[in-house]
């Protein structure tokens, strides 16, 4: 007991964590190179969102879904990456599924701590010095 862990290990299990969840919710919206029609019709439906055109949202959430994930898996850009997951964690808290706080609070819960302590001794922000 009383044992500490290997400085940057929890970092790099929350970078993980949350980059799965993330991931797999983008690999669903394509096909090969291409957004799939059923990704623009969820968009259209399901997730619409107000002011913002359907066809835009679900090519941002396609792209952001993608490439912030990979980010934190590096341990690049962390607090960047970690901050647009948490912004896209909260739109669909509120403006799309208001029943799943307990799931969102968790993404919220691994999320704030990267935000503000950055990718940890793990990370190519360390190697970089990127704060």
């Amino acid at each position: 007991m009383g044992e500490r862990l290997p400085d940057g290990l929890m970092p790099l299990l929350q970078r993980l964590a949350i980059s799965g969840v993330f991931w797999l919710s983008a690999r669903t919206k394509v096909e090969g190179l291409s957004i799939k029609d059923s990704t623009f019709l969820l968009f259209e439906h399901e997730y619409a969102l107000p002011i913002v055109p359907s066809d835009f949202a679900a090519v941002v959430a396609t792209i952001a879904e993608h490439l912030f994930p990979i980010l934190l898996v590096l341990g690049l850009f962390t607090r960047l990456s970690a901050t647009a997951l948490l912004i896209m964690t909260l739109v669909i808290q509120f403006l799309v599924y208001p029943g799943a706080w307990a799931l969102h609070l968790t993404w919220i819960a691994i999320l704030v701590p990267l935000i503000a302590r950055g990718g940890g001794a793990l990370s190519l922000d360390r190697l970089l010095k990127i704060p």
